[in-house]
């Protein structure tokens, strides 16, 4: 008897450590594949826009080209999340990293601003089964009060590939031109997918397979006044994206001594330090208040936002762009903590992340069009105002409601 409970004992610990050593190999490929693939995303960041400016594209022109990587993107993503939770997630993760690979490749033959806007299109596509999917990955891995923790770590492999793309990518702009810098992109991307065929499991521990449809999912969201707030929040601190990030180089392009290298440093700045408050940020949300952080924090970003145009010198733009990545930091951190504590109790982890990311798309696609339109009406002081009012007044309305959704799951509890 003594003998079988010891082996049983023996057993179970070796059980135990298999099922850590998976989930740890499982964590270390799913972040260094998504900081690859995200580092290409990054090297083409400063030189995107003036690739788009030579093509002949204007503040409307030069919107759309985001857009259209919004626009398929956000429509995917929910399918995609939905379709994950009913037939697995690898592959859906690996088309998406071949389709960044061949995205580098298309964009230095584009002719024209309609063929970029249409390889965009197409880089939104394969976008759509990256993001949301390694998010799926990161909830089904989180233990239960380490969401906003676990969340954070894939925001860290995120904001790092992100934050160091833009260095490297106005180096080579500075010393090799355009098509180096998508090659890079191309070569990241396919790198990166070779890692996920190699080493990342179909399936992890905690992985049940679901049979809901996507717009039942739907449907309860819609029902349900704090997942609203959620989405409604991650919306809203997206429109920020497109002037902070396409419209800087415009902005700086009239400053003396300005460099693709500098836009770059400036991006990064940004990306750097909200990856490095990530993991402190996640503690947080796991173990404080989620509200009054999100809340602070956005209305904090709201007039960082406002005072951008204000800056006119490389030092000052890189200070007002570390305050940007700190508020930011803590919006991410929560929301994602937000997103996986609601997937775990009501609609699946790929559903919640596609449509949690579907809001994320939605709001850079407003952002594009709103700050588009501003700069060509306006100028482009007017666009960063406009997109500062817009998120200060969704983020409130969010906050409301995710207040009324936990004073609710507060009663019903009692």
């Amino acid at each position: 008897m003594r003998v079988s409970a010891l082996l049983n004992k023996n057993s179970n610990e070796k059980l135990f450590f298999k099922r850590s050593q998976m989930k740890n190999h499982t964590l270390i490929t799913l972040l260094f594949s998504v900081f690859i693939a995200l580092l290409g995303i990054g090297i083409i960041v400063p030189v995107l826009p003036v690739f788009a400016k030579e093509l002949g594209a204007g503040g409307f022109g030069l919107g759309m080209i985001i857009a259209a990587f919004s626009v398929s993107r956000g429509l995917l993503q929910p399918v995609v999340g939905n379709m994950s939770d009913q037939w697995g997630r690898k592959n859906f993760l690996m088309v998406g990293l071949l389709v960044y690979g061949l995205v580098g490749l298309l964009i230095p033959m584009a002719g024209s601003v309609g063929h970029l806007i249409g390889i965009r299109g197409f880089h939104g596509i394969g976008s759509a089964m990256i993001v949301p999917i390694a998010m799926a990955y990161m909830s089904l891995l989180a233990p239960s009060g380490h969401e906003g923790r676990y969340m954070s770590y894939l925001n860290v492999a995120i904001f790092c590939g992100i934050g160091c793309g833009p260095i490297i990518g106005g180096v080579i702009f500075d010393n090799l031109g355009f098509p180096a810098v998508f090659y890079t992109m191309a070569g990241l991307s396919f790198f990166a997918f070779f890692l996920v065929i190699r080493f990342l499991p179909a399936r992890v521990d905690a992985d049940q397979l679901q049979k809901k449809k996507l717009l039942a999912s739907l449907l309860s969201m819609l029902r349900n006044n704090k997942t609203c707030g959620i989405l409604i929040a991650r919306y809203a601190t997206m429109i920020i994206m497109v002037p902070t990030m396409a419209f800087l180089p415009l902005l700086m392009s009239g400053w003396d001594g300005n460099t693709g290298l500098r836009i770059g440093i400036v991006i990064a700045c940004r990306t750097l330090v909200n990856a490095t408050l990530q993991v402190p940020f996640g503690k947080v949300a796991d173990k404080g208040n989620k509200l009054y952080v999100l809340l602070s924090c956005s209305v904090a970003l709201s007039c960082i936002l406002f005072s951008i145009p204000l800056f006119d010198s490389f030092v000052e733009m890189i200070v007002i762009y570390l305050l940007l990545g700190t508020v930011e930091a803590g919006i991410w951190a929560v929301l994602g903590a937000y997103a996986s504590i609601e997937a775990k109790k009501h609609y699946g982890h790929g559903t919640m992340m596609g449509v949690f990311s579907f809001a994320m798309s939605a709001g850079v696609f407003t952002g594009a069009v709103l700050a588009g339109y501003s700069m060509d009406g306006w100028g482009i002081h007017r666009a960063y105002q406009v997109s500062s009012i817009t998120v200060l007044l969704l983020s409130v309305v969010a906050a409301v409601m995710i207040a009324r959704g936990e004073g609710k799951e507060l009663v019903l509890s009692h």
